[in-house]
């Protein structure tokens, strides 16, 4: 809308007196109760709008759409980005289900309704009785973990709607996604609001008649602000996975018993278990997991492993993908999981015994294995190797250093001669200090700014870049093997060689993986295309680079074309007369670790395969399996 054409309907608004407008108000404040009625049979449909990012908030509205269907009450819905904002003075009724996004800002699809809504209000030509026929509520979906922005675009526009003169049916509805009340809340809030709709229009007082809606609306102006975004550190689930919540009635309750009366609650709620288990993932208790990878089964049909088998030695048909926590810290533009997993600053969980989320694990992995039997490729032996896994990845997942017997699960792991590859997000340095030895430790090194870091990782907490640069600083104290992980996005962190290397001095990692981005498909929480993935062509130009940069520091040492990855290695320590030692001599591990003894990471190092080094013409693939081609049915262009 050109700014010219707003200006010019403004000043025409204003052209209309105020005395004119005022007597229109006060007219329609005296109708006795029956005309109130009437004019709720306007033939104009009242809006339902959904100011959504990832769906939740679109659900939500068609869940009420069909209340109000059944009642007999007609509403249509609307998508704000598809609705001209000028028209809202022509409407009578208005419901609003109100999402809040990165920074307690609006989500795409309604930020220029949300920003006329915000400049008309504050526009004296407008005046506050603009939208003075129209009765409106607002219900926000939100997480509490965000502090003072929790629902900030749900009370926004709720402020700006009375600020306009429309009429609150029923005070804010506020949802969080975490906990066991979004469901309550959200039912109580919208009876209230057919009831509004079906009669409850006007109640009789000492004064006169006045609207149900404006006497609570009155009451709850004021405590508006002042209850502020409430929650503070909560812990909550993602916004995008539709969780349950307690109400902001109960906000002060929340903080001390985090949602229950005895301050413990199931970090997986029903929704988010759902969720997880239609991806494959199988929940261990209230807050782990594990999920076969599709290399386990490629390793068991003799077709290649991943590019740890590459570079490290791992058996991949003998490794168990788990996690001790599915909560996270950060929602990363290149999750795979699309945010079905929840997010959280710290434990405020109900916490599993570590030795039974490792018996559990174990169990549901080897019972996943076990259907692979009768696959074709799948031999006996291949099979019986992989019903007793030898490393477990904790990655899968989450921050798997929240558990706070993140220690005690990987000692049990390592009684059992079972290797850790650990890999954190680098927002805890306090507990990578911590940490027992693991036999891989790895950080997510996902840009080289605190710019890129916020816009790839999007991190709940505010001193993410401190966290940051900190948990490299702890990193740099380990003297087991250390990795940096980066994951290559074209347009958003492919191009920051120096700014990336300047990282290497801070945590001196033995190793730097470098990843390029896996397109998981479309979703409403990322914006990532098929144009962000580099080919491993881009990756091995930006390790050369990176190499090259690190002048003889670093060297590249490994490749995994499948994969899209490269690894660059310590010159000093891993290339021993000329020869690579990437691979781990994992029994000699666990002798150390039994051992009680220090050791660091040059003592279980082992000899890289030639198939699996930088340029070789297997391109990091283990000639003692099978490559299988997918045959291609589709025509080929001419």
């Amino acid at each position: 809308m050109a700014p010219s054409s707003l200006s010019t309907r403004l000043t025409l608004l204003a052209l209309l007196s105020a005395s004119t407008f005022y007597f229109i108000y006060k007219s329609r404040r005296r109708l006795k109760p029956l005309k109130q009625l009437t004019l709720n049979r306007n033939p104009r449909k009242g809006k339902l709008f959904f100011i959504t990012q990832t769906g939740t908030s679109k659900a939500i509205a068609q869940r009420l759409l069909k209340v109000l269907s059944s009642n007999n009450i007609p509403f249509e819905l609307v998508d704000p980005q598809n609705y001209e904002p000028e028209d809202l003075p022509k409407e009578s009724l208005i419901i609003i289900i109100a999402s809040t996004w990165e920074d307690g800002n609006p989500p795409q699809n309604s930020k220029f309704f949300v920003n006329w809504l915000a400049e008309i209000s504050t526009d004296f030509r407008a005046g506050s009785l603009l939208l003075s026929d129209c009765k409106f509520a607002v219900f926000g979906v939100g997480s509490r973990v965000y502090g003072d922005t929790f629902n900030a675009v749900a009370r926004d526009l709720g402020k700006r709607l009375r600020g306009l003169g429309a009429t609150e049916m029923v005070p804010l509805g506020e949802g969080d996604v975490d906990g066991d009340a979004l469901e309550s809340i959200f039912e109580e809030w919208s009876q209230k609001v057919v009831a509004f709709l079906k009669g409850g229009l006007a109640v009789e007082n000492d004064n006169g008649i006045v609207y149900e809606s404006d006497a609570e609306s009155l009451e709850s102006d004021d405590d508006d602000d002042a209850d502020g975004g409430g929650g503070g550190e909560d812990i909550v689930d993602l916004e995008d996975i539709a969780g349950k919540g307690p109400s902001r009635k109960k906000s002060v309750n929340v903080a001390e018993t985090n949602g229950k009366l005895d301050g413990k609650r199931d970090m997986v709620t029903p929704v988010i278990r759902a969720n997880l288990e239609k991806q494959g993932y199988k929940v261990i208790g209230s807050h782990s997991g594990v999920k076969i990878c599709r290399w386990t089964k490629s390793q068991l049909r003799g077709r290649g492993g991943c590019y740890k088998h590459s570079f490290y030695g791992i058996e991949s048909h003998r490794c168990m993908e788990a996690t001790p926590s599915l909560a996270c810290a950060n929602k990363c533009v290149f999750c795979w999981r699309h945010h079905t997993n929840p997010v959280g600053k710290s434990w405020q969980w109900k916490m599993d015994d570590p030795l039974e989320i490792v018996n559990t694990a174990i169990d549901l992995h080897t019972k996943m294995i076990k259907q692979m039997k009768g696959v074709p490729g799948v031999t006996q032996e291949k099979l019986m190797e992989g019903l007793s896994p030898r490393h477990c990845a904790l990655s899968l997942v989450g921050e798997p250093i929240m558990y706070p017997e993140i220690n005690v699960l990987v000692d049990e792991l390592h009684r059992r001669r079972i290797s850790t590859f650990l890999v954190t997000n680098a927002q805890f340095p306090e507990k990578i200090k911590t940490l027992n030895p693991i036999t891989q430790l790895y950080v997510s090194v996902d840009a080289a700014t605190k710019d890129s870091l916020k816009a790839i990782d999007r991190p709940l907490f505010g001193d993410f870049w401190e966290r940051f640069i900190d948990s490299l600083k702890a990193l740099n104290e380990k003297h087991q093997r250390t990795v940096y992980r980066l994951t290559l996005v074209k347009g958003w962190n492919a191009e920051d060689i120096d700014a990336y290397y300047k990282l290497f001095s801070i945590g001196k990692p033995d190793f730097v993986e470098i990843k390029g981005v896996t397109y998981c498909g479309s979703s409403a929480t990322s914006k990532l295309t098929m144009e962000n993935v580099p080919w491993h062509s881009d990756v091995r130009d930006f390790s050369e680079a990176l190499a090259l940069k690190s002048e003889g520091e670093y060297e590249v040492a490994c490749e995994h074309a499948h994969s899209c990855c490269v690894l660059l290695a310590k010159t000093e320590k891993f290339k021993v007369n000329g020869q690579w030692h990437t691979w781990i001599d994992y029994e000699k591990f666990h002798d150390l670790v039994a051992s009680g003894r220090p050791f660091n990471s040059e003592d279980y190092m082992a000899t890289t395969p030639s198939w699996a080094v930088y340029g070789a013409e297997e391109g990091g693939f283990d000639p003692d399996q099978s490559r299988y081609r997918k045959e291609r049915h589709h025509k080929s262009k001419r």
